[in-house]
């Protein structure tokens, strides 16, 4: 079996598939894409597969290395992006050649069914109190929220007041017993999140998610010495070589890799089997395609230490175009009390509704995200 073409379809709202055909008619599906930067990966996955057009797509580990390491500058959001959309689509192809799930050829599930969580609030949190109600109401056992708007290095504690009402506000609505993830987005400088950290710890939050930026990841020794909620971090990290320095210096309780970021199926296996080995829990980071989540659910089936999976359906970047649009079978991704089951057909386990890939690729999109300004005019971490 040979890799005989490819195709990328750019589509709403803000997504890339790739499509990958052999000269048996076994096709795979991925989803390389970084929010904002579409066209760009789009451009490092048609570089990238001048190499593996007219080769056999089973050797994934050689693939991966090749794709990897065959380059002299490697690594970061865009090249580490374009080879987690290869690697799951070559996954798909291998478990449809083979007839059986990609988490078989893993190895099997050590789980049956993935919790998962809901976003509420959009971007600027607002109305979050009635939105976990609603998400509660709908059998969710958790959301996540953006815990505040912009903030400078140092700011107000008028705004610090706000995200603690509206967190107080989620676990009124909610009980104590639901999940509440609050995402600082590296929005949070040092002094604030510290700060800001502390007064959310009577609302017995599940995760305090990037409390600083991911450049700044030695902070999260001040913040963990500073309050008990665990802290989560990744999804601006992109491979094994990042996360080991994370893991060995012991600053995280909860990892988040993208598995259409950080290299894929194959590197995300090896990063959430690492942090089980430093008794970190995995969260995935996905607020993106079906392809991704069905990815995503491919390696949590596999790693003990997943406990929680990110998933996009009815977030607010989603308004027009939603993941199960997508999908020919959309029960696929039925959540049921909070649940969804690993998916077990053939591959990643999905059918792509090619007809409507392609109706909506050609109306494609050119998504960015906003632009932030603080009010002395310098930029705002967004």
């Amino acid at each position: 079996m040979k890799i005989k073409s490819y195709e990328l379809f750019q589509v709403p709202p803000r997504w890339l598939f790739l499509k990958i055909e052999t000269d048996e008619g076994i096709t795979g599906w991925g989803e390389p894409v970084i929010e904002g930067k579409a066209a760009t990966v789009k451009a490092a996955v048609e570089e990238l597969m001048e190499y593996l057009v007219g080769k056999d797509p089973m050797p994934i580990e050689d693939h991966w290395n090749t794709m990897y390491r065959a380059g002299f500058y490697r690594g970061g959001p865009i090249l580490m992006s374009a080879i987690a959309g290869i690697d799951q689509a070559l996954w798909d192809i291998k478990g449809k050649y083979y007839n059986a799930p990609v988490h078989q050829l893993l190895g099997g599930k050590a789980r049956d069914k993935m919790k998962v969580y809901s976003w509420i609030g959009g971007d600027r949190p607002a109305d979050v109190g009635a939105a976990a109600r609603q998400m509660k109401e709908q059998g969710f056992l958790a959301v996540k929220m953006n815990a505040t708007e912009e903030l400078q290095y140092i700011d107000s504690y008028d705004k610090i007041d706000q995200a603690v009402a509206r967190i107080a506000a989620v676990r009124e609505a909610t009980g104590p017993a639901f999940g509440i993830g609050i995402d600082f987005h590296g929005r949070v400088h040092k002094p604030m999140a510290k700060l800001l950290a502390k007064e959310l710890e009577p609302f017995r939050p599940m995760f305090i998610e990037e409390p600083v930026l991911p450049e700044n990841n030695e902070a999260l020794r001040e913040i963990a010495n500073h309050v008990a909620i665990p802290i989560a971090t990744g999804e601006r990290m992109f491979s094994k070589w990042q996360f080991k320095t994370l893991l060995a210096d012991g600053i995280a309780d909860i990892i988040q890799p993208d598995v259409s970021h950080a290299g894929g199926i194959t590197e995300c296996k090896k990063i959430l089997s690492m942090a089980e080995a430093f008794d970190v829990a995995a969260a995935p980071h996905c607020p993106l395609g079906p392809i991704a989540l069905a990815a995503c659910l491919q390696v949590d089936a596999t790693c003990h230490n997943a406990f929680i999976q990110e998933q996009s359906l009815g977030i607010h970047y989603n308004q027009g175009s939603d993941l199960l649009d997508y999908l020919t079978d959309k029960t696929v991704f039925e959540y049921k009390a909070g649940y969804v089951n690993i998916p077990d057909k053939p591959g990643l386990g999905i059918e792509i509704n090619e007809a409507h890939v392609r109706k909506m690729a050609a109306e494609g999109h050119n998504w960015r995200n906003p632009v932030w300004r603080h009010t002395d005019g310098s930029i705002a971490e967004w």
